[in-house]
Formats: structure tokens, sequence, C-alpha cells
């Protein structure tokens, strides 16, 4: 029998739209109440809306996941209103299309601290805090399958989501003896506003409708595929959430056969989170 996500409270970044959104409502039927961040008021306010339609309280903090001060008002949020939380989904993130070469620093480190560094400061943040209380919990990143192997144009974001993967590795066996379980989750190419976003943060990217019309219907998915995969991993708790199998079997051949990568990693693909 997996854990009874009744009543527990669930902090989600990227909560706005998308995979974020998605979690939210089914983390909501599953019983949960959320506490959801987003730069988007009106668009995160729909969000609220939707999972208090499935009688579950939601609230919402406005603001940029790279101000530390706004992950902190996301802790104190849920502990104010709830008394603690038992999960956070790390999701806020973006990419964009660049070959290496013509990157430039202030590019990398801009999506560094959004994908990444954002990240590592809330969870790292909020293990402290449940460590401190000796309460159990869950923490979790929206990774990529691009973290285990990389694409032309997107090694930026490929990297900042291997450096997720990587964390979130570790992280479990740091905090396995407090109670606290770490997972990464690895979408495939996802319906989302990705595309947008990453046109938000001024960064090109591929025409969404000319990706997914061009991408095999069996590596294309619905953002509520992931967020049902997201609540099985918190009701069973494992290292890594992947909605794809052979997506999965994939990565592993490519690290064993990087020539094979080179062959694939030619076509250009984007993988969306």
């Amino acid at each position: 029998m997996g854990i009874d996500l009744r009543d527990r409270v669930l902090i989600i970044t990227g909560a706005s739209s998308g995979i974020g959104a998605a979690a939210a409502v089914a983390c909501a039927r599953a019983g949960m109440n959320v506490v959801l961040n987003g730069r988007d008021r009106q668009r995160l306010e729909q969000t609220a809306d939707r999972v208090r339609a499935c009688h579950r309280e939601a609230l919402t903090v406005v603001g940029d996941v790279t101000d530390p001060a706004v992950n902190r008002q996301l802790l104190d949020v849920a502990t104010r209103r709830f008394g603690g939380f038992y999960a956070v989904l790390a999701n806020a993130g973006y990419g964009f299309k660049k070959p290496s070469h013509e990157l430039v620093m202030a590019e990398l480190r801009a999506i560094f601290e959004v994908n990444f560094f954002a990240a590592f400061d809330l969870l790292s943040e909020a293990a402290r805090r449940l460590i401190a209380t000796q309460r159990p919990g869950h923490l979790l990143m929206s990774s990529s399958a691009v973290a285990k192997f990389t694409l032309v144009n997107f090694a930026a974001y490929s990297a900042t989501k291997a450096a997720q993967n990587h964390f979130c590795r570790a992280m479990r066996l740091e905090l396995r003896p407090y109670g606290i379980e770490v997972s990464s989750v690895h979408p495939i190419t996802t319906r989302t506003d990705f595309f947008r976003r990453s046109a938000a943060y001024g960064q090109r990217c591929y025409d969404p409708q000319r990706v997914y019309d061009h991408v095999p219907r069996w590596l294309l998915q619905s953002p509520q595929r992931v967020a049902r995969a997201i609540v099985a991993c918190l009701r069973r708790p494992r290292p890594e959430v992947w909605t794809s199998a052979l997506t999965r079997w994939a990565a592993g051949l490519v690290t064993i056969f990087p020539r094979l990568a080179d062959v694939l990693g030619h076509r250009g693909q984007p993988i969306d989170v």
C-alpha cells in the first residue's frame, strides 16, 4: 500500500501552466493541498481555481524563483497556513536553441540560475526545515530526458537538467537517514508553454507547432501524463520518474554507445519539460 497523500501539502514552482499546473490539479485530486508559484499572476490564479474546484486548498506566491526570498516565502506560507509541508516540486525552467560556440556567459549563467540554482536553493532550504522539524518529506525536480543525453543546439538546457539529475541522486542518499525522499522527473517532448516561456526570456527556440507536427506521436505526451507519474511517485517514491520506457532504454544505450548518441543528436529535436 502506498503513501496516503490526503491532506499533505505540496509546493510547486512554475505552476501557472504546463507540467506544474497539471501536477497541481492531479495532486489536488489525490487529496493534497498546494502552494503555487509562478510569474504570471492571472494564470497562476487560474491554476489555483482548478485546484479549489477539486475541493482542496490552494495558495499562491507570485515571483521569480531566482530571488531566494520567493523560495523562502513559499516555505513560510506553507508553514503558516498548514503547519508545514510534505513535498516540494521545483518545476520552473526554460530552454533555448543556440549552438554552444555562440553562447555568451550571461546566457549560460541565466539559464543555470533559473533551471538549476533556484531549484537547488528551494530544495536544500526545504530539506533543512524538514530535518529541523524531524518531518518526513519528498523533494522533486522537474528534469528531462536530456539529462542523460544532449541534443544539437540545446547543450545549455541539457546541462542544467543533467545537473538537476546528479544533485537529486546525491541528495536522495544524503537525506535518506532523515526520512526524506528525493526524485528527479524525466519527461519527453510535452505539450506545454515551454516555447512561449523561452521567448519571454528573450531566447529563440523552435516553433512549437512545427515541433509537434514533426515529433512522432509515441514521443509526444500531455502534461497530464507527467502529472500522473508524479502522483504515482509521491505515493511510491523512486529515484527517477520516466514517462517513456523506450526513451529511458535509449538513454542507457547512448551512454554505453556514444556514437549512437551522435546519430540521434544530429536530428536536433528539442525535448520539453
